[in-house]
Formats: structure tokens, sequence, C-alpha cells
């Protein structure tokens, strides 16, 4: 079992609670994006960690032990109704509409057509009468494109910020093998550098215990 900390940018934070989400938290998304990074590296049995970071001080938002792990687009299509511009699989067509009215057809490899003969044969294609939205909280939608892998569980926390002490942000380790276990990076103000945020990290022995104090 490992732990990993992935961050939410500010502004997502602030769409979960305005949206009044407290969880328990379902989800965690990974895309091919920076401001969604990947979560590849996570496996059924890993706990995830989110955070966000206001005002100079880092905050764990939630906890996720993670039971199952699978496509983003097949978790959206199946817990939420809808891709949610997940990553389709290959072979896959999407029916969908344009804002002016109208449909079309998106396939895996971002080619269009324009109605449901011109798809060539052999692709499945989902057509909006399969795409209806369920009931689902607002941590449940991506907040990026391209959401490529989704790890999730049934018991995760309640969504709400817990702050990790200013003094040992310092003394927080990331990476694996142990020896290429490396800190956060902070400006010359003492705040934490985005670039050290902006990744799904792997956390030492000793930062997993420090996070898993929050929780306990």
């Amino acid at each position: 079992m490992a732990g990993y900390m992935v961050c939410w940018p500010q502004d997502r934070w602030k769409q979960v609670k305005k949206a009044g989400d407290t969880g328990p938290i379902k989800v965690i998304y990974g895309s091919i994006h920076a401001r969604m990074p990947t979560i590849a590296s996570i496996k059924v049995g890993d706990v995830v960690f989110v955070v966000t970071y206001m005002q100079k001080h880092l905050y764990a938002v939630a906890r996720l032990p993670v039971t199952h792990r699978e496509a983003a687009f097949d978790y959206t299509m199946r817990e939420l109704g809808t891709y949610h511009s997940a990553l389709p699989p290959k072979g896959v067509v999407m029916e969908l509409r344009y804002a002016q009215g109208g449909t079309f057809f998106s396939s895996w490899d971002c080619k269009s057509y324009n109605c449901r003969e011109a798809v060539p044969e052999g692709l499945t294609v989902i057509p909006l009468s399969e795409q209806i939205e369920k009931p689902h909280l607002e941590h449940q939608n991506p907040f990026n494109c391209c959401s490529q892998w989704a790890v999730w569980g049934e018991d995760g926390s309640s969504i709400e910020p817990r702050q990790l002490p200013d003094e040992v942000l310092p003394d927080l380790r990331f990476g694996y093998p142990k020896s290429k276990e490396k800190p956060l990076k902070f400006t010359p103000n003492g705040s934490v550098l985005s670039s050290s945020l902006t990744a799904t990290r792997r956390m030492s022995e000793e930062t997993f215990a420090i996070f898993e104090g929050l929780f306990s």
C-alpha cells in the first residue's frame, strides 16, 4: 500500500465548495494534461489524498482508499450517465449535439462525421439516447477534458479542508524509492511552488503517516 498526493487547483476547490459537495469522496480522475495529471501509477490498495493550496497553506481535503481502477470513460458512462469529455476507447464513436442544434458523431481518434451513415462499419456508436445524465456529486465531474483513468472506492472521507501545520511542510518527502525522495519546493517568500503540486506524487512513509494523522 502506498500513499499518493493529488492537487485540486483553487478554482476546482471553489466549484466543489460552492456546490455544497462535502462527500464522501467517491472518485479521483487523471488526464493527459498537467492541470489534472495522470494517475497511471496509482493501484488498487493505495490511498490517495486530495490537497489544495490556499493563502500559503496546504490543506488535505479528502482521503480515498482505492478499491477499483478503470478507464475514466467506463466510470463516467456508468456512474454519471454521460462521458464528460473522458477519452473514449478505441473503436467508439459518440453522438454529440452542436450548441446551435443538430448532432454529429465524434470518434476516439478525433475524427468527425456529420451523420450516422458516414460512420465506418465496425465502430461502436453510442447514441444520445444512451447518454442520460444521472444524479451525482460535483467532484464526480472531471474538471478537465481528456480524463484517462479513474480510481474509486466506497470508503472515502468527507470533503473538507484540513490544514497541514506550516512547520511540517519542509519535512514532507515524495518519490520512490527512498533514495529518490524529494521535498516540496518553495519560493523565496515561503510559498509552495506550483510545480511541486501539479503532479501526482507518491509519499514517503513518514509523509504518509502525517497525512493519515489528519484523518484519524
